[in-house]
């Protein structure tokens, strides 16, 4: 198979589909690699670098796009590249649909197959291709906080931990999953007073194993949220529904009650945010205010730390990568129910239910789509 791998093009994304070592992997066994020229260079690879274990290198994304039988990305495509696809081309990439009928209505037009890193699920229960974005969004969405809570960024002018004799912020953190721990891990080790809100009493029990009494665990119901998200210095977003529209958990009118220079960290937002006042914004103009509280709602925060983060990446990806080649994307598919679930559009249908059910679709069965 020849796969593709073109430069991300998302507002300050550094971020690259494959590394040169997973292209060494890709060319091992007996598959082609495109690599668009510079796609590697937010990472610190360059050219050269995947030159030397096998890549041709294209001048555009074009050329890759035209070529390719698979493309590998990162983020999901943008008009421009979504204008590229072709009918039976494969895009391995997160998609994040729900929230995002253009890109919705133009997969399904290009007649292309389209598998979702983030639906990709795992015999485990969770979700493989997304746990490493989420452990990487998870500490940086403390960093953002904390920086936000400057009076230079319009927050409160408050130290995440304080200092002795003056109190810390409250962070409150909603959702103990991969970034709820993750944020939970960062926001003790700087100090301050963390507090997790979870409707699972298996994953509170996890994080009450993990953590002891260094944080506050809530069962949240409505009555322990708004309490909570009102008296928090800094809130964390970290809801998720696999495939679905993030649940709005904080409304405007608890962002109109919060405190003044308060900051909200929305992680959900390629989900759509759990905050109602949260839109997405990018690494160039990450900001914005509403009724006094600060929100930070970048779409692509790991591209902010491309190295980690692709790395991170490429560790879960590519083996699904090879199984893709390898096999061809029908029968790797059949032969995985892992990844079958991450077939949200296929040939026109949408294979995805909660993306159906949030954009008004009809849902095919991605096992029907493929007996198509």
């Amino acid at each position: 198979m020849l796969v593709g791998v073109p430069k991300e093009i998302k507002v300050h994304e550094y971020r690259v589909g494959l590394t040169p070592a997973s292209v060494r992997e890709v060319v091992a066994h007996g598959h082609e690699v495109l690599v668009e020229r510079g796609a590697g260079a937010g990472i610190g690879m360059t050219d050269e670098d995947y030159r030397a274990v096998g890549a041709e290198i294209a001048p555009s994304a074009a050329a890759v796009f035209a070529a390719a039988e698979m493309i590998v990305k990162v983020k999901e495509p943008q008009a421009v590249e979504r204008a590229m696809l072709r009918p039976d081309q494969v895009l391995f990439t997160y998609l994040h649909l729900a929230p995002d009928p253009d890109q919705t209505r133009d997969l399904v037009e290009s007649g292309a197959i389209c598998i979702a890193y983030e639906t990709v699920s795992s015999a485990r229960g969770g979700l493989p291709l997304l746990a490493p974005m989420s452990e990487v969004a998870g500490r940086m969405s403390i960093q953002a906080g904390a920086h936000c809570l400057e009076k230079a960024q319009g927050g409160m002018g408050m130290l995440l931990g304080g200092v002795p004799g003056v109190d810390p912020a409250k962070v409150v953190i909603l959702g103990g999953g991969v970034v709820g721990r993750h944020a939970a891990h960062m926001a003790v080790g700087l100090g301050a007073d963390v507090w997790v809100l979870d409707r699972n009493v298996d994953v509170i029990q996890d994080l009450w194993t993990q953590f002891g009494r260094s944080i506050n665990t809530v069962f949240s119901t409505r009555d322990a949220l708004e309490r909570h998200v009102l008296a928090a210095d800094l809130v964390i977003g970290g809801v998720l529904i696999p495939g679905a529209a993030a649940p709005k958990l904080v409304t405007a009118e608890m962002v109109r009650e919060m405190r003044s220079g308060a900051v909200v960290v929305d992680v959900a937002i390629d989900q759509g945010g759990c905050v109602e006042t949260s839109r997405p914004t990018t690494h160039a103009d990450p900001i914005f205010e509403v009724d006094g509280v600060i929100h930070y709602c970048v779409a692509n925060m790991p591209g902010a730390v491309p190295r980690t983060s692709t790395f991170a990446l490429n560790n879960v990806t590519l083996p699904f990568v090879l199984n893709l080649a390898e096999k061809g994307y029908r029968q790797a598919l059949i032969d995985d129910p892992h990844l079958l679930a991450g077939l949200n559009v296929h040939r026109g249908e949408v294979t995805c239910r909660e993306v159906a059910e949030a954009l008004g679709y009809s849902y095919t069965p991605a096992v029907e789509a493929l007996a198509l």
